[in-house]
């Protein structure tokens, strides 16, 4: 198994596209080690925290179970339990701990202070959300799909409701780089931002694949390999004004039977990437479907997880 040198993972930016498909082969193997029992502890001796603003499932548990399979030990900070920007600077709080911690992992809201702290405090950061960018997660979906589908390039992912959110960013430039076509379904305002359309639209030039946008959810969806939902409202926006607004706007992009058969594709799977409001983004009928991925999607967020934290440590 090759590692990488020691880096910080805070977007898909931040790899290329052979360390990309480097980093899926490792999970990978992983993968098959745990399911083996076979646990190396490669990060013995290793100490990680976990600096998280929003509450969390797959990503909390992933890091941490991640860390405990290869012997680090993990100490959750959570925004009640450090200053994190309040009595104390978050410019203070990234020096410190760097000095006590081998590497940290951040959930939260703003790009910009995950970038900060990888800035100043000398050791590897994970993006582990913020509002821009959901960088493992796409990694773990790359990985569920070419566990099933056996390759990437080629394949139509399409996107559908709220495609302005750090989900949708971070799958967008994932399908770029791996030669995926990835298709938009939504209104126009709800479309990706603008720079992480341009970073996509950079690597479908080298790769072949390409981008669509497409207000019609039915002719989006035809010949699709792939549809993908997240919440129509997303986490720390559930209480701002026009939430009823954004249901009604988004309800023709719901993913049920209907929008499945409509690919024409009989071997069409269902991605989300969790939680789910079943009845609103996703019929309960395609998410409980034989066509459904998502606990397979889930559990591989351990895997890809696991391959991130020994591309930054060892």
């Amino acid at each position: 198994m090759s590692l990488f040198p020691h880096k910080s993972f805070l977007s898909l930016n931040d790899v290329s596209t052979p360390e990309l498909r480097e980093l899926l082969q490792m999970a990978r193997e992983l993968k098959q080690e745990k399911r083996a029992g076979v646990f190396p502890q490669r990060l013995k001796h290793k100490n990680i925290a976990l600096l998280f603003e929003k509450l969390s499932t797959r990503t909390r548990c992933s890091f941490a179970v991640a860390c405990k399979d290869e012997g680090a030990q993990v100490e959750f900070l959570g925004k009640d339990d450090i200053h994190f920007g309040k009595k104390e600077s978050l410019e203070d709080t990234a020096r410190v701990l760097g000095r006590f911690f081998d590497g940290l992992v951040y959930r939260g809201y703003a790009q910009k202070t995950a970038e900060t702290l990888a800035q100043l405090s000398g050791v590897p950061v994970w993006n582990a959300l913020t509002d821009e960018e959901h960088p493992t997660q796409a990694v773990a979906d790359l990985m569920t799909l070419e566990e099933h589908f056996s390759h990437l390039a080629g394949l139509r992912v399409v996107y559908l409701g709220d495609a302005a959110n750090n989900v949708a960013n971070s799958l967008m430039v994932a399908c770029a780089m791996v030669g995926a076509h990835f298709v938009v379904a939504a209104p126009e305002k709800y479309w990706p931002a603008k720079e992480y359309v341009a970073q996509a639209m950079l690597h479908c030039e080298k790769t072949g694949s390409t981008l669509t946008f497409e207000n019609n959810p039915t002719a989006a969806v035809r010949h699709a390999d792939v549809l993908y939902t997240d919440v129509w409202i997303s986490m720390g926006f559930e209480n701002q004004p026009g939430a009823g607004d954004r249901i009604t706007e988004l309800r023709p992009y719901q993913v049920n039977a209907e929008l499945m058969k409509a690919t024409g594709k009989a071997e069409t799977v269902f991605l989300h990437c969790l939680p789910a409001n079943k009845g609103f983004e996703v019929s309960h009928e395609v998410f409980e479907g034989e066509r459904s991925l998502v606990f397979e999607q889930a559990e591989n967020r351990l895997h890809t997880i696991k391959a991130l934290l020994l591309r930054g440590l060892v």
